[in-house]
């Protein structure tokens, strides 16, 4: 799963260029993430998101995988954006999606990454909303705190890595295909894999004791709680004129 699926003209922020950027939040401003039924999650997101998303583990047997909130079980589908790009009051709406319009883009093993925004968003411009930067050139409180957000988010998800590749060395992984079927026809969700409770039970004292420890047993039994949501999810497809509209940035 790409961390750039929703960026279409991605480019890094520079002070000359983007001197008198500034950014409005649209009504609309979910509608980026109206076609896809999965985004990445942070293992510290899990205790929030467990709520609403089922959490799964991504990627091919041998690794490397990461985690991911599934937001629809059909193609191309998320179930908690409607058609005026609101995201649905009141549910968790994960960090990979708040950043947006902004990224961190460069090769995961760079000592440096750079800020980057995506020029195609339409709430930009250098009439109204929040700048990026000052008169002399220097980041306006707002650009500080977006890219320590952006910062944060990074290494949240280097830890989740750290994570997932933990629990997939321990073995307690198991493939987990996800079948729906709708107006007559199947579609199935392949690639995802769920802790399996009798291999994390199975494991001996050290093992355990080294989960608890890092506080990855914590993530994963949010993990577990949050495979409910996989039938909520499927009764979602069914009444989507039931979701409750308001607008949620």
């Amino acid at each position: 799963m790409t961390t750039m699926i929703f960026y279409e003209r991605a480019v890094a922020l520079n002070r000359d260029r983007h001197q008198k950027l500034k950014i409005r939040i649209l009504p609309e401003h979910f509608s980026f993430a109206d076609k896809t039924n999965s985004v990445l999650l942070a293992g510290s997101e899990f205790a929030e998101a467990c709520r609403d998303y089922p959490i799964v583990f991504v990627g091919s047997e041998g690794g490397p995988f990461t985690a991911a909130a599934l937001v629809g079980l059909g193609d191309k589908e998320n179930l908690f954006t409607d058609s005026s790009g609101n995201w649905e009051r009141g549910t968790y709406i994960p960090a990979f999606i708040r950043r947006y319009p902004f990224v961190l883009a460069g090769a995961e093993t760079a000592e440096t990454l750079t800020v980057c925004v995506d020029e195609a968003y339409r709430g930009l411009g250098e009439e109204e909303g929040e700048a990026l930067f000052g008169a002399d050139g220097q980041e306006t409180e707002y650009l500080k705190n977006v890219v320590e957000f952006l910062r944060l988010f990074h290494a949240e998800m280097k830890r989740t890595a750290a994570f997932a590749a933990k629990v997939a060395e321990l073995g307690v992984l198991s493939p987990k295909v996800i079948t729906v079927e709708r107006n007559g026809s199947k579609q199935t969700l392949e690639g995802l894999w769920v802790v399996d409770e009798a291999k994390l039970n199975a494991l001996d004292d050290a093992k355990t004791l080294e989960l608890v420890r890092t506080g990855f047993m914590g993530w994963i039994y949010a993990h577990l709680l949050s495979l409910r949501n996989v039938a909520r999810l499927a009764n979602r497809m069914d009444a989507p004129a039931a979701k409750p509209a308001g607008t949620v940035h």
